[in-house]
């Protein structure tokens, strides 16, 4: 994949990841814990068969790892470990009766902080309490999220005999001066160990995790990590941007501005790192910082038009409302987002009094949905066709969209996008900036003051 360095430069800007529309900025807590319980009992009476997808949140990490922009807190007491899962399970069970019985789960994630921060043991009894209280579909894709530092083989079989078929590793960096400035020192053989035991114990899938833009990182310690990484031939890589904002986040202050690349650099990175991935490595770009090899699921989801976009990112599995559990997890349903507490004190309060730990979300309008369907449609299969559109939701689509169309112009005769009469696609140099093609229909981005807007990561 060639990648014009002019364009990227010209289009990157602070947009939304649209892993939702309208975005988590949006959420307000007008709704509230009896709106979520509403809005659980009419979805499972629309549809009390629908698939379900469930993510756990377990926040806890050994260090902190000075980029990140994860919630999670460090700690090295297995006691408040424990305890947090007790709660979690609590949690689990409070939900799980109001769900209906017949509702298959076809995906399971957990994410974190760092999940296989539980003890293997740990890791097989929760693995246990939501196959009781759930319907696990044969085909269930369940992943976890794995720091190769401190991880076991016990580990790695624990989550293979609880079903899971996906590994996420985070490399971030291969450098170890690249390592020890964002305070996440990981010898090589730790992720090429926990590679080879995730293949000895019948792990389907494996992802890792890279980072470009942090400090010290060049050209040259790229294409090392790179190499590395190809060499292990994960079947998925994500390649995420850095984003600096010890404004926001405090303990990037403890990253040496100096030290980043400059922006065009940064570009540059990002550009090396996509040619070697698709030119020379073969994955198939599936879109914002998504790899896959071509015979991936996630790449034949894009193929038949079923990839998604959650909170978790992308997603081959269409049509499943989203359940969390834990600390900020985020519940996504077919008519209402609600995110849990993000205070670990109110929410073992609040399940202390049998209650859930929804305090936000958002109720999106019937124009709201018709936004999101566009944005995702361009977001998961780089086009949207505007009969389709037109079609479910009764409108003129020229006509309802002039504005963003009109927004869209200038990315056309830039050869980002083409506008035809039946149909908008996203030509494949605009595929790496298609958070702005998107961002045309966002009605939230364009309606509001540029001062009342919340902050974004960059395009590219």
């Amino acid at each position: 994949m060639n990648v014009d360095l002019d364009l990227l430069r010209q289009y990157n800007q602070s947009l939304p990841r649209y892993t939702s529309y309208p975005t988590a900025p949006h959420f307000g807590e007008a709704v509230g814990r009896e709106t979520f319980r509403a809005e659980v009992w009419r979805a499972n009476t629309a549809a009390p068969e629908a698939p379900l997808s469930l993510y756990l949140h377990l926040p806890f990490c050994r260090q902190l790892c000075y980029y990140c922009g994860c919630h999670m807190k460090v700690t090295h007491d297995p006691a408040r470990i424990a305890k947090y899962l007790r709660y979690l399970k609590r949690e689990i069970d409070l939900l799980a009766p109001m769900l209906s019985s017949d509702r298959p789960v076809t995906q399971v994630h957990w994410g974190g902080g760092t999940p296989t921060l539980l003890s293997p043991e740990q890791i097989r009894e929760l693995g246990g309490h939501l196959r009781d209280r759930f319907r696990m579909a044969p085909d269930a894709e369940m992943s976890i999220e794995a720091d190769p530092r401190g991880l076991t083989e016990d580990h790695i079989a624990a989550a293979r005999e609880i079903g899971t078929n996906r590994l996420s590793l985070g490399v971030q960096s291969f450098d170890p001066t690249v390592q020890e400035a964002i305070n996440r020192v990981q010898p090589e053989r730790l992720t090429r160990t926990a590679v080879q035991w995730a293949r000895d114990h019948g792990i389907e899938s494996v992802n890792l995790d890279l980072v470009y833009g942090l400090p010290h990182q060049t050209p040259d310690t790229m294409a090392d990590t790179l190499g590395g990484v190809v060499d292990l031939a994960p079947d998925r890589i994500a390649l995420y941007s850095y984003a600096h904002v010890p404004s926001v986040l405090e303990h990037q202050r403890l990253i040496p501005e100096e030290a980043l690349p400059a922006p065009t650099e940064r570009l540059r990175l990002f550009k090396q790192a996509l040619e070697r991935l698709t030119t020379t490595a073969g994955y198939r770009f599936i879109g914002l910082d998504h790899f896959a090899k071509p015979d991936d699921e996630l790449a034949l989801a894009q193929d038949n038009g079923t990839l998604r976009r959650n909170f978790q990112g992308y997603s081959t599995r269409a049509g499943a409302d989203v359940y969390a559990f834990g600390l900020s997890g985020i519940h996504q349903l077919s008519g209402l987002y609600a995110q849990n507490t993000k205070n670990l004190r109110t929410y073992y309060d609040q399940i202390d009094q049998d209650e859930l730990t929804v305090y936000r979300g958002y109720r999106p309008t019937q124009e709201d949905r018709l936004r999101r369907h566009v944005i995702m449609q361009l977001m998961c299969n780089a086009e949207v066709q505007k009969g389709a559109v037109e079609a479910r939701f009764n409108v003129d689509f020229d006509a309802h969209f002039s504005a963003a169309l009109d927004r869209l112009r200038p990315l056309e005769q830039d050869g980002l996008v083409a506008l035809r009469p039946d149909a908008i696609t996203v030509r494949p140099p605009g595929r790496l900036l298609v958070r702005n093609v998107a961002a045309a229909f966002d009605a939230y981005l364009h309606d509001a003051a540029p001062d009342a807007q919340p902050a974004y990561s960059e395009s590219v």
